[in-house]
């Protein structure tokens, strides 16, 4: 696993993120997330669970494979990015960079973030290693942004939120908003991904900005 990752940061990503995907609604934010983050050259360090590979199937109909190397190329395949750019870790994959401080990017994303893996994160539970992975970006003072997507949202998921919150987790309901004059699904997705670039400090052309239409 080293070696991958040597080998991929010779290859001049500008830096890496950790995109994690869990059974949530919400599929096309994910595949859309991790498209523009290939373009703008960043390596992503993808986390997946069973159920959001049962989500993929039924949204999107994209049968996503089980292997963290099959899942890897999987997404390499589907997005022409360079090798390695794109590497997929399994559940209790415990040595990956992302379970420790040392080496865990300190950028990470959960799209679509479940609110059972949101309750997990707020209550410091590394039962897998999107938990573990989250619970080192925050004890590392890294940027954590949730894209959380449920309705109506119960008491204890807000107390959930608001708790990450004060630890400095970015909380981003996948809400989008309308003003920009959507004409399709993809203008809607294209919304919310451009809000999660625009806090990872990405330039990013495909959500237009306030007083502004395409």
């Amino acid at each position: 696993m080293t070696e991958l990752i040597i080998k991929a940061n010779e290859q001049g990503f500008e830096e890496a993120i950790t995109v994690a995907i869990t059974g949530a609604s919400g599929a096309p934010y994910a595949l859309r997330l991790i498209e523009c983050l290939v373009a703008a050259n960043k390596q992503v360090y993808l986390l997946m669970s069973s159920a959001a590979r049962v989500v993929f199937d039924t949204e999107v109909n994209i049968r996503v494979p089980g292997n963290p190397d099959a899942i890897s190329q999987f997404f390499i395949e589907r997005y022409n990015a360079k090798p390695n750019q794109i590497i997929a870790f399994g559940k209790e994959q415990w040595f990956s960079p992302v379970a420790s401080g040392s080496a865990a990017p300190k950028k990470m994303i959960v799209c679509p973030c479940s609110t059972g893996t949101l309750a997990a994160i707020s209550q410091g539970m590394s039962d897998n290693l999107i938990e573990r992975a989250a619970d080192v970006v925050i004890k590392e003072k890294g940027q954590l942004i949730l894209v959380p997507r449920e309705t109506p949202f119960s008491t204890i998921h807000l107390r959930n939120m608001l708790s990450l919150s004060e630890l400095g987790a970015t909380v981003m309901p996948a809400a989008p908003g309308f003003y920009h004059n959507p004409q399709s699904i993809e203008d809607l997705v294209d919304f919310m991904v451009g809000r999660v670039l625009d806090h990872l400090a990405i330039n990013q052309s495909i959500m237009p900005r306030w007083g502004y239409r395409k």
